[in-house]
């Protein structure tokens, strides 16, 4: 067992970089976090400043330390968890980016993505892949910097770049440019990587014009993957574990055995469900992803995206202007008996799965002279659960037609956004089954710190982590199944009409 006393999360998310100590119990011990500015150049386009975010990684990191009154000789190791599908271009020599990074929600490379399906990639991709051919993922975004940022391919050529997830650029930064790398899960989500075999495609490389020698080296999720530099903690400390953020969300709600899931709701909403040792395809257009590679050894998942949870909270907020706080949204929703037919289906950057329909557009159906702003916040809590209603039909649709069995008989739930009891208990009246809200729901960070703890022996074992999950709440549906329809199939007209069917 490790001296030292804490492992370091570092969560860098869309809307914000984080920074959380954890304990050998799983408790958190100190946190920071600074919000992450947006950028919106162009309609469907969504770009972040790389160098805010190294800044604030750095900064969040020095502030949970000196919360916890501690240095960083007190760390037995560093985890990070990221934003997936984010890419940035750098400068080897520098570490500098040469444009800022495209945000996994932009949408600028959807005609490209469109030709690939015009020209018959589709199969290919899904083969190799497990994903669809979307703007979402990050080859085409690597793919459109090349090409629009000056002499930038000739710069690859000449092997002055590297680009990678945000997970790889944070870490080559921490190490001082010593280690170019990225682990198996963030690899899957590019489109470039064969999950079946954990390597970097070649045809795929071809087929969306990415070089391999601008890639990170693949890595397993937890183990020796490099040394923060002394110069920016006080101290170096191991880098030992990373995964996008929801895989390590689903680490961090111990779902370990297949046929276990969990659904994050933040920024977005994902859900993930364990499939084991097998790449189990999906005939609903759900994405078949590596979920965490372990001593070589590959787990896989089944994943619904949903673009905008949080996010349409955000916009209520921020764009409408109905609420000055999210916190608000709870106390709304309370208000009023229901929506009053209001219904708002927020495909601000198109729909995910299990549509992926990236023309689609954002919309506020129903409205009528009555309803007022309490319909319309309670609309957009109510939308996330429709959306992971959708989910979780073609998840259980696809494991049926796979004979893996079924859906875990609760859903285990996290992110910010189930801080709020009423979107929980609106989730378990929605789903129809019981809704399990765990005592620690900084789950994304927590399974940073439990890989990177496993790496270094901080924590023992799997077991010995599945043993530290606690229940803080179980949320039984209490809605009647006529009232659960109806409202489901107004949501279903509503999601038809935004797509213009």
């Amino acid at each position: 067992m490790s001296k030292q006393r804490y492992v370091l999360a570092i969560d860098q998310g869309t809307t914000s970089s984080r920074a959380i100590l954890f304990d050998e119990g799983g408790r958190i011990a100190a946190s920071a976090g600074r919000e992450l500015p947006q950028r919106y150049p162009a309609d469907g386009w969504v770009e972040h400043d790389p160098e805010a975010i190294w800044a604030d990684t750095l900064a969040v990191c020095r502030d949970a330390l000196a919360k916890a009154g501690c240095g960083a000789d007190a760390l037995a190791a560093i985890g990070i968890t990221n934003q997936r599908e984010t890419v940035v271009v750098w400068e080897r020599a520098t570490g500098k980016p040469i444009h800022d990074a495209i945000v996994w929600q932009d949408r600028r490379t959807a005609d490209a993505c469109r030709r690939l399906v015009d020209e018959g990639a589709e199969g290919l991709v899904r083969e190799r892949t497990g994903l669809v051919v979307d703007a979402y993922f990050s080859g085409t975004k690597i793919a459109w910097l090349l090409d629009n940022v000056p002499r930038a391919r000739d710069r690859a050529a000449r092997g002055e770049l590297a680009a990678g997830t945000i997970d790889s650029f944070l870490l080559y930064r921490l190490t001082n440019g010593r280690v170019h790398a990225t682990d198996a899960a963030n690899a899957s989500r590019t489109m470039l990587c064969d999950i079946h075999k954990g390597t970097w495609d070649p045809d795929l490389l071809r087929l969306l014009n990415v070089p391999e020698s601008v890639l990170p080296r693949i890595v397993d999720n937890a183990g020796d993957l490099g040394v923060a530099d002394a110069a920016h903690l006080g101290s170096p400390v191991p880098v030992a574990g990373m995964a996008g953020d929801q895989q390590a969300a689903t680490f961090g709600q111990a779902c370990f055995a297949p046929g276990t899931m969990k659904s994050t709701y933040g920024t977005g909403c994902f859900a993930l469900l364990n499939t084991g040792g097998r790449a189990v395809p999906s005939r609903n257009r759900l994405l078949t992803t590596v979920l965490w590679s372990l001593d070589g050894k590959r787990t896989y998942a089944i994943e619904g995206s949903i673009f905008v949870a949080g996010a349409a909270v955000q916009w209520v907020r921020d764009g409408l202007r109905a609420i000055d706080t999210a916190a608000q949204s709870e106390e709304l929703a309370r208000s009023v008996p229901d929506s009053h037919g209001v219904y708002m289906v927020p495909a601000f950057t198109g729909l995910g799965a299990p549509w992926w329909d990236p023309d689609a557009r954002g919309a506020i159906l129903g409205l009528t002279r009555d309803s007022d702003r309490a319909h319309i916040v309670r609309a957009a809590l109510e939308s996330v659960a429709y959306q992971t209603a959708d989910l979780l039909g073609a998840m259980a649709d696809d494991v049926a037609a796979a004979g893996t069995g079924g859906l875990p008989d609760a859903l285990r739930v996290d992110g910010g956004m189930v801080a709020n009891d009423w979107v929980c208990q609106c989730l378990a009246d929605t789903l129809a089954r019981p809704v399990e809200r765990p005592a620690v729901i900084e789950t994304t960070a927590l399974g940073a710190a439990y890989l990177a703890g496993l790496a270094v022996g901080f924590y023992p074992s799997m077991a010995a982590i599945e043993g530290q999950w606690r229940l803080d709440r179980r949320f039984e549906p209490a809605l009647d199944e006529a009232t659960r329809g109806r409202r489901l199939s107004g949501w279903a007209d509503a999601v038809a009409r935004v797509r213009g069917r």
